[in-house]
């Protein structure tokens, strides 16, 4: 059986890169080139965690805040140690 965590990131649109920047507050800080246009950088935002992670782009969810800077994601397939060390 999967368990599942649920992580609190800040993304910056339209930045130079996609890249993690630290941390906004509580909440991680991820830049992200894409433009918040037609859900750009939210699909982005996604593929990059997806990666960074290494679990497949399916295991990961945008569970709260598609038109909002602050968004909660879902993770699949992984403990929530290793999401912080890998997204340190």
């Amino acid at each position: 059986m999967s368990s599942s965590v649920r992580i609190s990131v800040y993304i910056q649109p339209r930045a130079r890169r996609t890249e993690i920047a630290g941390r906004y507050g509580s909440d991680i800080k991820i830049r992200v080139a894409a433009p918040p246009v037609d859900h750009a950088a939210n699909e982005a935002l996604l593929a990059f965690v997806a990666e960074r992670l290494g679990v497949r782009r399916r295991d990961v969810r945008l569970i709260a805040g598609a038109t909002s800077r602050r968004k909660v994601l879902e993770i699949d397939g992984i403990t929530a140690e290793r999401i912080q060390t890998l997204l340190a």
